[in-house]
């Protein structure tokens, strides 16, 4: 079979590589429009059940990628100076790059080939040329864009803005840390995925971005200002750029997964908010569960119908748990006035996926403070 991929991120290259790797006759080609070195953002986060399914999948790659892996169990609540710990999460950070690199080495070993500053102007050339297209091209998709009439894509824009800094501030754990001035409310998720380096993504809502000036700053001004709130966090240490710019976190949902051979993973197909996990996570799960498709049937259409069947279920509900999970960021401010454990149990228990029975069994100490709170 031959496959054309738009997209050398995880989602496409992973595809690459299990197809590869279960045939190798296949003749699989990436175009990726940017170099081998680039990458936008800082860390990516997996959880325990992610890992499993990466093992069980590609164990080569998997074992290079945990080789990589800052590992942790907590999620820490920041609020009116206290830390508050929730222990029993399994959760693993690495460098976006670094993940990149192991990937592109793994499908190239294993004859793929991957085409590097190669911008795709012609859609329909690409697909007239080969057995499947996969488009794992991004949030902003240019084949569901050309193809919107088949795809029918639902976008919705939301209303927060959120900026993804990193910084040497090592926090070991999944952070969530807010702080309030003048202007507002600002809640900053961050996570350590190497040995000298931590994701910071702080959001906050329009009113509050409004009210802060962000609007008349530059770069420089705005990753002061935001260093400044979150001072005390840092520790004296800087944040870091990599073209950071405020964003609108796009929501992407698409009525139709595919259409003849061509089909959408990853971003292109899907978003969830990146406070209940990492849009890679989902992308290598895509990718994965499409592989398993092409096990499952003999032909592309049939493998096609089966991967949408199975998969939209599973997006379906993990989209609704961080639609909850946005929703109550994007009104943080209501939640200002609760005392740190009163946050931490209700962030943790925000999207509906975690239950006190949950916390009970990943954190018998957290939930006896929590019931005690009032004896204190």
């Amino acid at each position: 079979m031959k496959i054309n991929v738009i997209g050398g991120g995880p989602a496409g290259l992973y595809f690459a590589i299990l197809m590869k790797k279960a045939d190798g006759a296949h003749q699989i080609r990436i175009w990726e429009r940017n170099g081998p070195d680039d990458t936008f953002g800082w860390g990516v986060v997996f959880s325990g059940k992610t890992l499993a399914n990466l093992r069980a999948a590609d164990d080569v790659s998997h074992a290079e990628i945990t080789k990589q892996f800052e590992a942790w169990d907590n999620v820490d609540v920041v609020h009116r100076d206290e830390k508050i710990s929730i222990h029993g999460n399994s959760f693993s950070g690495i460098a976006r790059l670094k993940l990149l690199k192991i990937l592109q080495k793994r499908a190239e070993e294993l004859g793929v080939e991957i085409g590097f500053h190669a911008e795709i102007s012609d859609v329909e050339a690409l697909r007239s040329d080969c057995d499947l297209l996969l488009a794992a091209d991004g949030v902003n998709s240019t084949v569901r864009l050309r193809h919107a009439e088949q795809f029918q894509p639902e976008l919705d824009s939301r209303a927060n803005r959120y900026i993804w800094y990193g910084t040497h501030q090592l926090f070991h754990g999944l952070t969530l840390t807010f702080r309030e001035n003048d202007a507002g409310v600002f809640a900053a998720h961050s996570y350590k995925f190497s040995p000298t380096t931590s994701t910071f993504i702080v959001e906050c809502d329009p009113q509050t971005w409004t009210s802060a000036g962000f609007e008349q700053m530059d770069s420089e001004e705005t990753l002061n200002y935001v260093g400044g709130v979150f001072a005390q966090d840092l520790n004296g240490h800087k944040l870091l750029s990599n073209n950071s710019k405020w964003i609108n976190f796009l929501l992407v949902k698409n009525r139709k997964w595919f259409f003849e051979n061509v089909v959408l993973i990853g971003d292109a197909l899907h978003t969830a908010h990146f406070s209940i996990g990492s849009g890679t996570k989902l992308a290598i799960e895509d990718a994965i569960a499409l592989a398993e498709s092409f096990q499952q049937r003999s032909s592309v259409s049939e493998a096609l119908v089966y991967f949408e069947k199975t998969r939209r279920p599973v997006i379906e509900d993990y989209q609704a748990a961080a639609f909850e999970s946005m929703r109550w960021f994007e009104n943080a401010g209501q939640y200002m006035h609760l005392s740190p454990i009163e946050l931490a149990y209700v962030l943790m228990t925000r999207s509906g996926r975690v239950s006190d029975e949950d916390l009970k069994k990943r954190d018998p100490d957290f939930i006896r403070r929590y019931v005690g709170r009032d004896s204190l």
